[in-house]
């Protein structure tokens, strides 16, 4: 299958499972779908810019991401459509509800850190998307927070993507100002 397909494929079933929930990016009243695209088009960048590197495993886990997270989706839905591999690495990035919300990244981390680098690659595009414009609802102190997290991530997946650390590394430096 040819990563258009793939491409396809992958964002329609994305799109209605974020469009159920009447999901948009916050702060805004863009439909989540752009952020998604945004994360694949990192990815499709860093792809270009990267040895060893399957494109067809990385946007599909970049498309579908937050599913697990924020839709009605589960693991074994996305194992049946899309493979094992794909549900663990979406699966990997998704903060597990049960723990304290100040040891879910961490814990995200860690299992980003057991799949291939694709995932850790995905995790980075997803961060140097987010760090746009904060919403405006934000406080000094939770867009100080986000960018401290954002140096985690960046920190915790050093030599996952050489282009994607660089990126968010510039993200970083400007957000917030």
């Amino acid at each position: 299958m040819n990563i258009q397909t793939i491409y396809q494929e992958t964002i329609k079933l994305a799109t209605q499972k974020h469009t159920d929930r009447n999901q948009t990016i916050p702060g805004t009243n863009l439909p989540y779908v752009v952020h998604l695209s945004n994360v694949t088009m990192e990815i499709l960048i860093a792809f270009e810019k990267s040895k060893d590197f399957n494109l067809e495993f990385a946007v599909q886990v970049a498309l579908l991401h937050d599913s697990l997270e924020d839709t009605d989706t589960t693991f074994q839905e996305l194992e049946n459509i899309f493979g094992k591999s794909v549900a663990e690495g979406v699966l990997a990035l998704t903060k597990n509800s049960s723990l304290e919300k100040s040891h879910q990244m961490t814990d995200s981390l860690f299992r980003i850190k057991q799949q291939p680098k694709e995932v850790w690659a995905v995790k980075l595009a997803d961060r140097i998307t987010n760090l746009q414009t904060p919403p405006p609802d934000w406080s000094e102190e939770k867009i100080k927070k986000y960018k401290t997290e954002a140096q985690l991530i960046l920190h915790e997946l050093k030599g996952g993507n050489d282009y994607l650390e660089q990126r968010l590394q510039q993200k970083i430096e400007t957000y917030g100002r």
